[in-house]
């Protein structure tokens, strides 16, 4: 069996910005937005911490030599390095960890973070989830 490459710190450290955002914002906020503002506010407040974020990343398929638009977004990248989506759900369901899955998969990164916002302590929603 080949050999695990661990995960980039740059995306560890992207991460624990990530989770230290969500935790800010959950606790001006709370539960009860809309996933689009949570996801707003989560850029915008990576943005002042110094991290590039992109929001509504296209990811293409590539199948056999064809490229697709498939419509897949990616919430936000972080960093380049680190896949956020953002959920305000009253249940987390399996597709959501295989969808984030999916999008590593598909654009090579290693790391991702799935966050419900609508969840009474932010801790009990952000769930990390590795390639």
């Amino acid at each position: 069996m080949p050999e695990i490459e661990p995960i980039p710190v740059r995306a560890n450290e992207a991460s624990r910005a990530v989770v230290d955002a969500s935790f800010k914002i959950h606790n001006r906020f709370g539960p009860g937005l809309l996933e689009s503002v949570y996801s707003i506010l989560l850029a915008h407040e990576l943005r002042l911490r110094g991290h590039k974020v992109d929001r509504e990343v296209k990811l293409p398929i590539v199948y056999e030599g064809v490229t697709t638009e498939a419509g897949l977004r990616m919430d936000l990248v972080v960093d380049d390095c680190l896949i956020v989506e953002v959920k305000a759900v009253d249940r987390m369901l399996p597709v959501f960890e295989a969808q984030l899955l999916t999008y590593l998969k598909l654009s090579g990164l290693r790391l991702g973070l799935l966050i419900n916002f609508n969840v009474e302590l932010i801790k009990d929603g952000i769930k990390r989830i590795a390639h």
